[in-house]
């Protein structure tokens, strides 16, 4: 794509946006008439999260999603599996390489997304790294928010699977752009937004977008409206109870062992403190017909157990009376129901994993 093309593409977002939801068509037993998105339930797949190099260090691994997961996630009554996904997985970092893609390796994409029809399970692809941002380290060679080399190649990237699945029904597949945008502001945000959407649009006008909310997916974004795309919370608040003993959370070691309710300084974490925290401030955007959908949340496997299913069992009840639906983060690893590795879970046995029937039960409630 030319920047001459990127630029006309750019406006076509607020023509054709109304046409999002309009033309969307979801079952009867879809949200309550003040969401505008369907209450998925479901989990995140992390097959394609990060770009694992090759065993003999000549290029990228490909992984591909397994059947037995969306066999599973089905069986078990849910209906939603979001796909986190490093653009590095079929392309290449290197800036001037960015538009070349690994076929082969988009193919996997491919087959997870005939799997969620196959097994009747929503496939919401994002990505988790895009050129020019992500949440996690490395950072990019070029900035998203201000460089617009990074923004062409984002938008081709999108653009391209908006070609990829261009007919295949929204009630199938569904788009969330960028993952857990940080230290933008919202005004750059919505320009980058836009872009994406444009792209999207000029190919495929009624596909299903979905766009985080700002500060790490925290914060709703009143400045999309107009857009008519859905937006994307998170369910890690407090993050000293969720996160505690992470790694990757610094000076989490020291944080005392959460409890439920969690006393926080003068604040007293509860059911109430959550919704007035985390719900109340998205259901502003609910008003202006914004569907929500909680797209990541879950607890490290350090937190005690029965402190994490209570205060899972306060957030879920919580989603369920707003409306939403989640996605847990994940189905398989330190957050979720197999394999999460916990000391103090007595784990059965399904099909040679580890699996964490307490958590399992308590999700299928809600």
């Amino acid at each position: 794509m030319n920047r001459r093309t990127f630029l006309v593409n750019s406006t076509l977002a607020t023509a054709t946006a109304s046409t999002l939801l309009a033309n969307s068509t979801y079952s009867a037993s879809g949200p309550p008439p003040d969401n505008k998105l369907p209450r998925w339930r479901g989990f995140n797949l992390l097959e394609k999260f990060v770009a694992r190099p090759s065993r003999d260090g000549s290029g990228t691994r490909r992984v591909a999603y397994r059947e037995r997961d969306f066999e599973w996630i089905a069986d078990w009554g849910f209906d939603f599996a979001r796909l986190p996904m490093s653009y590095q997985c079929w392309a290449v970092g290197d800036p001037a390489r960015w538009t070349e893609l690994d076929e082969k390796s988009l193919k996997q994409v491919d087959e997870a997304v005939a799997l969620g029809k196959k097994h009747k399970v929503h496939v919401n692809l994002n990505l988790h790294r895009i050129p020019g941002y992500c949440v996690n380290p490395p950072a990019e060679p070029l900035d998203l928010w201000t460089d617009p080399r990074a923004l062409e190649a984002a938008v081709f990237h999108w653009r391209h699977l908006a070609e990829r699945y261009k007919g295949i029904p929204n009630t199938e597949v569904s788009f969330d752009l960028i993952n857990e945008p940080a230290k933008v502001d919202e005004t750059a945000y919505v320009r980058v937004i836009t872009a994406l959407v444009a792209g999207i649009r000029s190919v495929d006008p009624n596909r299903l977008i979905i766009a985080d909310g700002l500060n790490y997916g925290t914060m709703p974004v009143p400045g999309l409206v107009g857009l008519e795309v859905g937006q994307s919370t998170r369910g890690y608040g407090p993050f000293r109870l969720s996160h505690y003993k992470a790694s990757w959370a610094q000076g989490s070691d020291t944080w005392p062992v959460p409890t439920w309710p969690m006393p926080e300084g003068d604040k007293i974490w509860d059911a109430q403190a959550l919704q007035k925290s985390n719900i109340a401030p998205w259901q502003k955007l609910q008003q202006q017909g914004v569907g929500i959908h909680v797209g990541e949340w879950g607890c490290y496997n350090k937190t005690p157990h029965d402190v994490a299913l209570a205060w899972m069992e306060d957030q879920l009840k919580l989603w369920q009376a707003a409306g939403w639906g989640w996605s847990l983060w994940n189905f398989r690893g330190e957050f979720g129901i197999l394999n999460s590795n916990r000391q103090d879970v007595a784990y059965e046995d399904h099909k040679g994993e580890k699996l964490d029937r307490k958590m399992l039960e308590l999700l299928k409630r809600y």
